[in-house]
């Protein structure tokens, strides 16, 4: 019996112990701190960091951050008042760092993770250079002389090599530190001088071939990436600065990203729903179809694993509505009937174009722009051949009626009408969630502007015009 008991002994001690050591403890002495309660955190998503942990300085500038989970892999930042230090964590979750607040990155020392004591080397390395590359350029200030222009100019050329070259080296000596992986992905793509038959610089061929460098170097099968200062920030860049702002570009460079992101579960999750809540409440006009066409390529078709039931009902029905609102679309056809109590259905407005516009006389915003519409369209729209469609959600008459005869509201071309006997499901149709909402179509009934202001219509019509006679 006291060998059984001694052995499940044992056993509890081996547990404890493995527990214990897959737990993280991050040591740290500043010199010069003293009582201050920093953090710990990593980067992610649109957060500067994702707090994790918090200890506080004694007054000999020794903290302490552990705890009995292991923290998740990527590049962290300890928060200390006026300045934060950067730490990559792997599987080396036991360490120490020593430094000094006269210098924080210079006189830093780590033992226990190697990726750190790595990436402080090279931060050190490059602060030196890039410290004689500015007394370089200040020098290149102070001068005049070609031959003295000339030769700070090959120094720095010759300096450029170096650091190159010491890149390189420690890319070489270190292939799978992830601290190499991190800083090929901060790296931007070499463009060739590619050039012109006339001789002058072939700027857009140039463009094209850095956007398509551009994600070269980041690894989308690695988890880890996501907490990372650069990932994120470079795939958004990728999407926001470098892709052409229209849906059909945003389109091609979303799916680009969700193919690459396939190689890695998390990374997959993070950009499908991320991008897919970004165009579901864009209010861009137009970006309504990146996200009706994430829902029907990604969620509806069973690629996303973690939307339930219920997430999946949701998007099918937002999907529904939104689809046949797009831009170019065909408007669908509602049956309202003006003040007489006519019957004067959507599609049987003859117009160059036709400005829909859904209020409500109840509504203190629409009291102000239905008003300003109707001025703007005797002024100036009707003469374009613009009519405008003005339904109310309102099913009586009181408020309506009264607002109309008010603000006199009547002129050739301008039709009051609402749904008075229930006959058009119009605020689910045209996703009347607020008031007012206005849809611009064409003289095929093409939706081809949704959700503008009444000061931006005048604009958008000159413009839209422009387009069509160059596009002819």
């Amino acid at each position: 019996m006291k060998n059984i008991l001694c052995r499940s002994c044992l056993f509890w001690v081996v547990f404890l112990f493995c527990h214990v050591a897959y737990s993280y403890s991050i040591k740290v002495k500043i010199n010069g701190l003293k009582d201050s309660t920093c953090y710990l955190g990593y980067y992610f998503g649109q957060k500067k960091y994702t707090p994790v942990d918090t200890a506080k300085a004694d007054a000999n500038g020794n903290l302490l951050f552990s705890k009995k989970d292991k923290l998740k892999e990527g590049v962290y930042l300890i928060i200390l008042p006026k300045i934060y230090l950067e730490l990559i964590i792997t599987n080396e979750q036991d360490i120490t760092l020593e430094t000094d607040t006269s210098d924080y990155v210079g006189k830093m020392k780590i033992k226990g993770s190697q990726e750190s004591k790595l990436f402080y080397e090279f931060q050190k390395y490059m602060i030196e250079k890039s410290q004689k590359m500015q007394q370089l350029s200040a020098k290149l200030k102070q001068t005049s002389d070609p031959d003295s222009i000339k030769a700070i100019n090959e120094k720095g050329k010759a300096l450029q090599e170096e650091i190159k070259k010491y890149r390189d080296q420690l890319y070489a000596a270190n292939p799978k530190a992830f601290t190499t992986k991190l800083l090929r992905a901060a790296e931007e793509p070499e463009v060739p001088d590619f050039k012109l038959p006339s001789g002058h610089r072939d700027s857009v061929r140039a463009f094209l071939y850095y956007r398509d460098k551009f994600l070269e170097n980041l690894d989308f099968s690695d988890e880890r990436m996501l907490r990372t200062p650069i990932f994120i920030p470079k795939v958004e860049r990728y999407v926001n600065e470098l892709t052409l702002q229209v849906p059909d570009s945003i389109i091609k460079s979303v799916t680009t990203i969700l193919t690459k992101a396939e190689a890695n579960k998390e990374i997959f999750k993070y950009f499908t729903a991320t991008f897919t809540n970004t165009y579901e409440t864009s209010s861009i006009m137009g970006q309504d179809a990146i996200f009706v066409y994430l829902a029907k390529n990604y969620y509806l078709k069973g690629k996303c694993f973690w939307a339930d039931t219920a997430m999946l009902r949701k998007i099918k029905e937002r999907v529904t509505i939104l689809e046949p609102l797009l831009i170019g679309k065909t408007a669908p056809n509602i049956y309202l009937a003006d003040t007489a109590g006519n019957y004067l259905p959507l599609h049987t407005i003859k117009s160059k174009y036709l400005v829909v516009i859904f209020w409500d006389a109840e509504c203190g915003h629409c009291q102000k722009e239905v008003p300003k519409l109707f001025e703007l369209y005797k002024s100036s729209l009707r003469s374009t051949g613009v009519s405008v469609y003005a339904a109310t959600i309102e099913r009586q008459d009181n408020s309506w009626m009264k607002f109309i005869k008010e603000k006199k509201l009547f002129a050739p071309g301008w039709f009051n009408v609402r749904d008075k006997y229930n006959h058009t499901d119009f605020r689910n149709v045209y996703d009347v969630y607020s008031t007012p909402v206005i849809y611009i179509l064409d003289e095929n009934k093409k939706i081809i502007a949704k959700r503008l202001g009444v000061d931006q219509i005048a604009d958008f019509l000159k413009n839209y015009e422009t387009r069509l006679k160059k596009s002819n």
